[in-house]
């Protein structure tokens, strides 16, 4: 275990998502990285646990409280003296969300900071941003999570343009392809349904100028671009470069082999298997919605770009600057 430095504030990101609950551990200062001293996730997959209501299950509701407490007892180990807890979709959509945020900010000991879809496209762009620094121009940020699919624009820090839809690879598999395969006629029926679903992300870029530079975050995209991209030199080392032909080619691919056999293939994990090929379908669409051909996968995210906020609203305060 790293030495905690006395110049620095050891962070804990608790990110409480649709498809995992993650602890991010950071020594973190204004100006330095926000690299990862240590972390830990479980998968939970809420949306296999959600009733015809929308409520979640109490099978769901203990995946997620088992996960919270392996992240605390993580926390608890690196001496974390500042929690940063948010949730993301899955609870905040849910009916019964807010007697489950009850129940984990009694095991955490602190409120539990909800983001709409929003705030998570700006948090998400942030990082982007600065990862990729000024020199991109024009920023595009896509990101894929378990619930609900994030997409931001802009030039600067804060995005012009941050929309949130319901169209995660978790939902779209629960929704459109439960068993996680389908034909050709049936994948062009969940495009089409993903499509209405996007309708207002069509609507709000319709003026908008084309993007310098597109890149893509979150574990479907990364899994997706090893499966079918290809490594690329760029000036921060080696980085992952999907174009859409190449998506559009593996899609029908997948949806014709069992989940099962999926695992033996590059990038696909087991907790993805079900849903990479709703999630496939996602990042097709929106990258033909928004006629981008290409994107690069970006390694920082929303956890990065909460400790990033959370550096420039308090961090310079809170450690003497």
């Amino acid at each position: 275990m790293a030495k905690h430095r006395s110049d620095t504030t050891r962070l804990g990101v608790l990110d409480i998502g649709s498809n995992t609950i993650h602890m991010l551990i950071v020594d973190a200062a204004p100006g330095s990285r926000p690299d990862p001293e240590a972390s830990t996730k479980s998968t939970v997959r809420l949306m296999q646990y959600l009733k015809e209501d929308g409520c979640i299950k109490k099978a769901g509701i203990e995946a997620i409280l088992a996960g919270v407490d392996q992240g605390m007892k993580l926390a608890e180990e690196y001496n974390v003296t500042q929690l940063l807890p948010m949730a993301t979709s899955a609870i905040r959509e849910a009916p019964n969300g807010s007697k489950i945020l009850q129940q984990i900010e009694q095991h955490i000991g602190q409120g539990v900071v909800v983001l709409s879809g929003n705030d998570e496209a700006r948090l998400t762009f942030l990082a982007a941003r600065r990862w990729y620094g000024w020199d991109a121009g024009r920023l595009l940020v896509l990101d894929i999570g378990g619930g609900s699919l994030e997409v931001a624009l802009g030039a600067d820090e804060d995005p012009s343009l941050a929309l949130s839809v319901p169209a995660g690879a978790g939902r779209i598999t629960r929704e459109l392809l439960p068993e996680g395969m389908a034909s050709a006629k049936e994948l062009e029926s969940v495009r089409e349904k993903v499509r209405d679903i996007m309708a207002p992300i069509a609507k709000a870029f319709d003026s908008e100028k084309s993007p310098d530079h597109a890149v893509a975050t979150s574990k479907t995209f990364r899994s997706l671009a090893r499966l079918a991209g290809n490594i690329v030199q760029t000036p921060s080392g080696d980085s992952w470069i999907m174009t859409r032909a190449q998506l559009d080619d593996w899609i029908p691919r997948l949806a014709a082999i069992s989940p099962e056999q999926r695992v033996a293939l590059p990038g696909i994990t087991v907790e993805r298997t079900v849903q990479i090929v709703g999630g496939g379908i996602v990042a097709s669409e929106i990258m033909r919605m928004l006629d981008v051909e290409q994107v690069e996968i970006c390694p920082w995210a929303l956890r990065e770009g909460s400790i990033l906020r959370w550096l420039d609203q308090f961090g310079r305060t809170r450690l003497g600057f």
